[in-house]
């Protein structure tokens, strides 16, 4: 099968399904190297770095960087384009009839059980990018030293001091970055 189709077809899929915005996307594409040469698992760390480091939403950026991974400029407009259509066509057809349905007892109770779903997609992702930034190999291995766990738990406390809450998030993410280079070396 051509890779533009499979690449539109996955990332329609991983779209419609992702309930919940990016974040929700990111169970998916941890799930995609399991079918596709397109990149690693480890690599999805890096595709939420990069997401999480530049402007837009994290999904579209990571479908966008998985698209271009397998293939190039066109798979990443594909992978993008795949990603936001079942978004649009929803939208559309719901902003035909919102107003019937927004007072709905059905539609209120549907949203009220799918927030939880969502919050267990979310969870999920967390959950495995711990795992895969943390751990290595079928074995557990620890990946970081101690001293790296230590700096990021420093690093969460300094983000709750009062006084530092006020600092814009950009700076927190030149933070890390800068922490992620040091440590590199």
């Amino acid at each position: 099968m051509n890779v533009y189709l499979q690449l539109f077809i996955e990332f329609f899929q991983i779209g419609l399904f992702a309930v919940g915005g990016g974040p929700a996307t990111i169970p998916f594409l941890m799930d995609l190297p399991s079918r596709h040469d397109w990149y690693e698992v480890a690599d999805v760390t890096n595709m939420l770095a990069v997401s999480e480091s530049t402007p837009g939403p994290i999904g579209i950026n990571m479908a966008t960087y998985a698209g271009y991974n397998a293939a190039g400029f066109l798979g990443g407009i594909t992978a993008t384009l795949s990603l936001v259509l079942p978004s649009l066509i929803v939208i559309i057809l719901i902003a035909k009839i919102l107003d019937s349905f927004s007072k709905n007892e059905y539609v209120k109770s549907a949203f009220g059980t799918i927030r939880p779903a969502v919050t267990g997609l979310i969870a999920t992702a967390v959950w495995g990018i711990f795992r895969t930034a943390l751990f290595t190999g079928e074995d557990g291995a620890f990946r970081f030293p101690i001293v790296l766990v230590a700096v990021c738990a420093v690093y969460a406390v300094l983000m709750n001091l009062e006084k530092l809450k006020k600092l814009h998030p950009a700076f927190w993410i030149l933070c890390g970055a800068v922490m992620g280079v040091v440590f590199k070396l």
